[in-house]
């Protein structure tokens, strides 16, 4: 079972990330020069793109 954004979000500000403006469902979140975008509602199901790609920019980070 997929995990939501919402746990997705979380995993990010855990890790230090910094939530910047968005629109819409879009979320923008730096930290140094790693930058990532959550799109969806807290909600939804998160894709596998989006799983990757967070799991990698937190694991990008000293």
């Amino acid at each position: 079972m997929p995990r939501k954004l919402r746990q997705l979000i979380a995993d990010l500000e855990r890790a230090g990330f910094i939530r910047l403006a968005g629109k819409g469902s879009h979320r923008k979140f730096t930290r140094g020069t790693t930058t990532v975008i959550i799109a969806g509602q807290p909600g939804d199901d998160a894709k596998s793109y989006q799983e990757r790609d967070v799991a990698k920019a937190i694991e990008s980070q000293p």
